[in-house]
């Protein structure tokens, strides 16, 4: 499993195209990481990397943001953490973006786990003692 390690919330801008290589060919990511580990800073700093145009922020209230890529392609960001049910998740459509080919990163994803692809990678991110975040994609 690849593990990246950034000191500060701009590092995560150095690690991003490392972190996208290691994810490979899929293109849903679980996001694992307790409240205010960075997910979000991480997808920002992969958006960046992938070239979006979007200002990136966090789903929280819109459980979904898109953002736009390079091609006609986009990045779907998901913040899971207000659904109460798998159901509320199928009439949202999420089986629709998550089968889409666009990218989809998904904080909070417990809720969604029986509709992710079987493909899908796992970012976990640890906050380390000093401070620094650890990103292990597997």
């Amino acid at each position: 499993m690849p593990s990246f390690t950034a000191r500060t919330a701009e590092e995560m801008d150095a690690i991003a195209p490392d972190v996208i290589k290691a994810i490979g060919p899929s293109r849903v990511v679980a996001m694992d990481a307790p409240m205010g580990a960075g997910k979000t800073t991480l997808v920002k700093a992969i958006c960046k990397a992938l070239g979006t145009p979007s200002v990136v922020n966090s789903p929280t209230f819109a459980i979904i943001n898109d953002y736009e890529l390079p091609g006609g392609k986009a990045v779907y960001h998901f913040d899971l953490y207000r659904l109460k049910s798998i159901e509320e998740a199928f009439n949202m459509g999420f089986d629709e973006y998550f089968y889409s080919g666009n990218y989809c990163f998904v904080e909070w994803p417990a809720i969604a786990e029986d509709i992710l692809p079987e493909d899908a990678k796992v970012l976990t991110i640890t906050v380390n003692p000093d401070g620094s975040r650890t990103v292990t994609v597997s």
